[in-house]
């Protein structure tokens, strides 16, 4: 049974609302979170860093590059890692049209398709995540979140299972070969940047290569509906403060500012505005705890945009965060010293995270 001070402290957490702090919730975090913040912005007591940069890095130079702009480019990576938990990731090969094409039919799911079509797929969870439709303002029990998501996992996608049935995921048909496609072309991306991530640590480059061959991940469509007068008065954010639990996240650059990156060395927020066309990087929860601390986790939350202009449109993303599957084991990679982690199942430490998002239940009888 829970300790009825750590029921106690979540409640307290979840009344807090726009005011709750990360920290009202850590008994659920599974690595080293020192950092303070309020899980909402708050104009008034927020501070920005006008002057990080987030790294741009170079991703052909590991793909195509010789010896020596691979090694630079692991450098590039591994630092800005380390230093922030983000980078942004050029040279790709990925379209830009396949991303712009991606926005529209985000758009299309959400604003053509009746809810009465949607609510069917609601999310139930299936191994360590969460899948399938999040309603507006219930992606946590913490707080009313101003998006609509869908999480669709490997499992959704006509990739590897030949049962596969497209009506079980998806509302209309059409939808699975395209969004196939978005998830092939990342999918590409998954083991450069792993090996490049283990090569800075001093570790085997491919160590981790049949982990991440056709490994699971979470696909989600973000749709962050144009904000009304009521809920720009109420304080509510578009997504509140959090770190993903994941290995990794890849995530096209958005059209519609709003993400913002806790800076942890000065306690401000950055304000992350990647080039049209490139990646965002970030590290997980997963990463921190392999890596021992040296990769951070690091926190990052939507808010309303700045420029109260684009209030009246949509934000429209598309993350795909990448993880192991339930049954591999976490532990800290070889070679790095002073282990503070014991070695724990996928399943235990994914679902033990995200009871702070779901209740209590999530992680009921996990082993």
């Amino acid at each position: 049974m829970d300790d009825p001070k750590d029921i106690l402290q979540h409640k307290k957490g979840q009344e807090a609302g726009i005011n709750a702090l990360n920290q009202d919730f850590n008994k659920y975090d599974q690595v080293n979170k020192d950092q303070n913040y309020h899980l909402v912005e708050h104009e008034s007591l927020d501070e920005f860093d006008e002057d990080h940069k987030i790294k741009v890095c170079d991703i052909s130079q590991f793909i195509h590059g010789d010896a020596e702009q691979k090694a630079q480019f692991v450098q590039d990576l591994g630092s800005a890692l380390e230093g922030i938990g983000f980078a942004i990731l050029t040279g790709h090969g990925v379209e830009h049209g396949l991303y712009q094409e991606a926005q529209r039919k985000i758009a299309e799911v959400f604003e053509e398709i009746p809810l009465e079509e949607r609510l069917p797929y609601k999310y139930k969870r299936h191994g360590s995540v969460n899948e399938g439709y999040f309603p507006i303002k219930q992606t946590t029990v913490i707080h009313p979140d101003l998006v609509e998501g869908w999480v669709f996992c490997r499992r959704a996608f006509n990739l590897d299972d030949s049962d596969f049935n497209e009506k079980d995921f998806w509302p209309r048909p059409g939808y699975e070969p395209f969004f196939r496609s978005v998830v092939q072309s990342h999918e590409g991306l998954i083991a450069p940047i792993m090996q490049s991530i283990l090569s800075y640590l001093g570790c085997d480059p491919h160590l981790y290569d049949e982990r991440m061959a056709g490994t699971n991940f979470g696909f989600r469509l973000n749709y962050y509906p144009a904000i009304n007068q009521e809920d720009d008065a109420s304080g509510a954010g578009r997504m509140l403060g959090h770190e993903d639990v994941d290995l990794f996240t890849i995530l096209p650059a958005q059209e519609v500012e709003g993400l913002q990156v806790l800076n942890r060395e000065n306690n401000k927020w950055i304000r992350l505005d990647a080039p049209p066309g490139s990646i965002i990087l970030n590290t997980g929860d997963y990463m921190q705890r392999i890596t021992n601390d040296r990769l951070p986790s690091t926190t990052h939350r939507v808010s309303k945009p700045a420029n109260k202009s684009l209030n009246d449109k949509p934000r429209i993303t598309f993350p795909m965060a990448v993880y192991v599957w339930e049954n591999e084991i976490l532990e800290v990679l070889p070679g790095l010293e002073n282990p503070k982690y014991e070695p724990i199942s996928a399943i235990k430490f994914h679902t033990n995270i995200t009871s702070k998002y779901y209740g209590d239940d999530y992680a009921k009888d996990v082993k």
